[in-house]
């Protein structure tokens, strides 16, 4: 019940904020910061968005008033992200650098005399990396990040 919950109020502004605050764990964040990072017009509006958060229940206060996440759920856009550490990552990142690494190492690997077997391999490898990368950059774009 607490995903859908979250899935219903984490939109815009608010799922911004929230995924600022997960790329940053481990690192409480001021009301002034998240307003400076995400470029919002006033701290009323990163206040508004981080006090939503804690009454979602995803966002704690520390004694400091520095907010940090409580937990983390995918929803919305964050389905498609993975977390290493501090760094937050397109799932399509992965298959994108693993096939452009496989392309790369057929081209330099094996001779390149434009056969018909050759220029089908590129032909595919190329256009599959194009799409590949073209969706990252699009999930990174609209994620905010």
């Amino acid at each position: 019940m607490r995903e859908k919950n979250a899935e219903y109020q984490l939109k815009g502004k608010t799922a911004q904020v929230y995924m600022l605050l997960i790329k940053h764990t481990g690192m409480p964040m001021g009301v002034r910061e998240v307003q400076r990072i995400l470029g919002f017009s006033s701290p009323s509006i990163a206040h508004y968005h981080l006090e939503k958060l804690v009454s979602i229940g995803l966002v704690r206060r520390t004694e400091r008033g520095e907010y940090e996440v409580v937990e983390v759920v995918k929803v919305g856009i964050l389905k498609s992200f993975v977390r290493i550490g501090t760094l937050l990552m397109p799932r399509y990142a992965f298959y994108s650098i693993l096939l452009s690494t496989m392309l790369l190492l057929y081209i330099f690997l094996y001779p390149q005399n434009f056969s018909t077997h050759n220029v089908i391999a590129l032909t595919f490898g190329i256009i599959s990396c194009i799409i590949l990368w073209y969706e990252t950059f699009k999930v990174w774009k609209e994620s905010g990040l």
